[in-house]
This record gives structure tokens, C-alpha cells and sequence, in this order.
């Protein structure tokens, strides 16, 4: 198993930087590695991506050298348990409601003691060849500990809640997803608004207590710097599409000029 370095990062109080990609290509996800990116999420719920992208993608990125994680289509075993099995070193997981949910998540994801993720060897121990997976007890605790659960906060349901699903074992931490969460309050967009902002003190506050990573989604880059700035341990900047329209965009707009 690869080095997770977001939790690496994590424990020694430094800030990391990831983003989204939709885009199906080995060669995006590998070149994506020379950015200076620390980890990337494929994203199954919102991206055209089905398990056996995912799959390949997992394995461009780990041979990279960049950080694979996932964001899951849904809350359900098969969901976790593929991706976990095929290398993700981190499960983003949206539309968590509930606290019952949560204790669900934990089952799936994490090994026992902790949980009651199934066994077989696979891409993340190396089929049973790596050192950690060669002894049945270690390959499950290295995977308890190197692979990330993170439910992701962007109903009223898990902010109602945030304080007992942050300090939950099993979780990470916390992503939150600032758009939905905002239609959920029923501010759709209003960011500046002062009960939106609480609530992100809130999700900020319960991670810290708990010693959980707080991660949230940037549009763009002023917005992940203000993110950092507040106290969030890692900031998620924008889709991979819609930075490659506007780097050509620019492009284009700035030979136009000249023409």
C-alpha cells in the first residue's frame, strides 16, 4: 500500500490540496501528479465514471505517486467495498444524513475490530504479496489506519448531527460540500450569510475537538485560501473539465488579443 500522503500531512499539521476529476484518461490522472497536487478524488457520484474506471484510474494515480481517493455514487456496502479494494486510500461519501448511515459507513469501510469491512486479497495489499499484507492482522490494521473515511456534510441532517459523527471511530473526518449544504439550509449560493458561516464553524469545531481532518470543496482558488486561512486541514479546488475550459479559455482570450 502506497503512502497516504493526506494523512501523512495531516499528523504533522501541514495543509494539502487536492480536486475532482471527470475526466476518464490515465494519462490526465498521471499528468495531474506533476501539478503538485497531493491527492485526487474520482468522482463516481457526479462524474460519468462507473467501478471499472474507477478501477483504472485508482491504478494511474497510485503509479503516479498522487493520492487516490473516491467520492462513492452511494451509501452501500458494494460501494465501499470495491473501491476500497481497489486501491482508494480515501472515500468521499455524499448525501450523509443520518447517524445510522454513518455506523453503516464504518461497517463497511473499516476491518474488525473497528468495523466489519469482508476480506479477500486484492490491489490494495498487493493480492496478499505486499510486506503489510502478508500477515492477515497487519493488513487489516494498516488499512484501518492508511484509508480514509469521510462522510460528507452537506445536508442539515449530518450539521444537526456533526458533533457525534465527527468524534465517531471509524471517521476520518469531514468534507463538506458548501453548495448542497447551502440549498439544504435554504440559502442556495448565500456563502456570506452569517447562519451558513456559523455552520461552518460548527463543522470546523467538531473535527477539531474529535482530531479529525476537516477537508471542503473550493471553486476556485481565492475561496480555497480563505478556507485554509480559517482552519481547514485540506481544501478540494474545483472539477478537472471546467480548469481545463478556463486554462484554454484564457489561452484563446489572450491570442485574441493580439490578433
Amino acid at each position: 500500500m502506497m503512502e497516504n500522503r493526506v494523512l501523512k500531512k495531516f499528523k504533522t499539521g501541514e495543509k494539502t490540496i487536492g480536486t475532482f476529476s471527470h475526466i476518464d484518461s490515465s494519462t490526465v490522472m498521471e499528468g495531474l501528479f506533476y501539478s503538485g497536487l497531493d491527492y485526487v478524488i474520482i468522482d463516481t457520484e457526479h462524474g460519468p465514471l462507473l467501478q471499472e474506471g474507477a478501477y483504472k484510474l485508482i491504478g494511474a494515480a497510485m503509479n503516479s505517486g498522487l493520492t487516490p481517493f473516491v467520492r462513492i455514487h452511494e451509501i452501500s456496502r458494494s460501494a465501499v467495498l470495491k473501491n476500497l479494494d481497489a486501491g482508494a486510500m480515501g472515500l468521499v461519501v455524499p448525501c450523509v444524513k443520518t447517524v445510522e448511515q454513518v455506523k453503516k459507513l464504518v461497517e463497511y469501510a473499516k476491518f474488525a475490530p473497528i468495523g466489519k469491512r469482508g476480506f479477500c486479497p486484492t490491489r490494495d495489499g498487493g493480492w496478499g504479496f505486499e510486506d503489510h499484507a502478508k500477515l492477515m492482522f497487519e493488513y487489516m490494521n494498516t488499512c484501518n489506519r492508511e484509508t480514509l473515511l469521510l462522510p460528507q456534510c452537506e445536508t442539515v441532517g449530518c450539521l444537526n448531527h456533526i458533533e457525534e459523527i465527527a468524534g465517531m471511530e471509524g471517521v476520518d473526518g469531514i468534507f463538506v460540500g458548501p453548495y448542497d449544504l447551502s440549498i439544504d439550509m435554504g440559502m442556495p449560493g448565500e456563502f456570506e450569510n452569517t447562519e451558513f458561516k456559523e455552520a461552518l464553524k460548527r463543522i470546523l469545531t467538531a473535527c477539531k475537538n474529535a482530531n479529525k481532518l476537516s477537508v471542503i470543496f473550493a471553486g476556485n482558488e481565492e475561496t480555497a485560501k480563505k478556507h485554509l486561512e480559517d482552519g481547514f486541514d485540506s481544501v478540494v479546488i474545483g472539477v478537472d473539465v471546467p480548469v481545463l475550459i478556463n486554462s484554454y479559455a484564457r489561452i484563446v482570450n489572450n491570442c485574441r488579443e493580439r490578433m
